[in-house]
C-alpha cells in the first residue's frame, strides 16, 4: 500500500465500488423482498430447472458485490456476477436482446453493464486498493 497510487490502481478501484454498490442495490432489494426470488424460483421450475437455484441470486447480488467492493476474492466475485447476470439475460430478458428503449438505448444496457464490469474485474482482479489484492 506504500506504493503510488497510479491510473490502473485507481481505475480498478473505480470500477469495483461502481459494478459492486449498484448491484449491491439490487440485492438489498431481493433481501427485503423476498417475493421477488419466489418468482425467479417459479421462472427456473418453468425453464425445467430446480427451483432452489433461485437462491443464488443473493450469492450474486449480495455476497459477490461484497466480495468486489472490499477486493476479497474479487475475479471470483466478478465470475459469480457474470454467471448471474448470464442466468438473468437467458431466463427473463432474451426477448430484450434486440430491442431499443422509448430514448434510443439498448433495453440490456443495464444487464451488459453488470456483465461486462464483472468480466472486466475478472479478468483484472481487485488491484493494490483492496483487503486482499490479487
Amino acid at each position: 500500500m506504500n506504493e503510488r497510487l497510479n491510473n490502473a490502481t485507481a481505475g480498478k478501484l473505480v470500477l469495483r465500488l461502481t459494478l459492486g454498490i449498484l448491484l449491491l442495490f439490487h440485492g438489498f432489494d431481493k433481501l427485503l423482498h423476498p417475493a421477488s426470488v419466489n418468482f425467479i424460483s417459479s421462472t427456473l421450475t418453468g425453464a425445467g430447472l430446480p427451483g432452489f437455484i433461485a437462491n443464488g441470486v443473493y450469492v450474486g447480488e449480495v455476497i459477490a458485490p461484497l466480495m468486489i467492493i472490499l477486493g476479497v476474492y474479487c475475479r471470483v466475485g466478478g465470475l459469480l456476477v457474470v454467471i448471474n447476470m448470464l442466468f438473468a439475460v437467458l431466463l427473463m430478458h432474451t426477448g430484450d436482446l434486440l430491442t431499443v428503449t422509448e430514448h434510443g438505448g439498448w433495453r440490456l444496457e443495464l444487464q451488459a453493464f453488470y456483465l461486462f464490469s464483472g468480466l472486466a474485474l475478472m479478468f483484472l482482479g481487485s488491484g493494490k486498493l483492496a483487503v486482499r489484492p490479487d
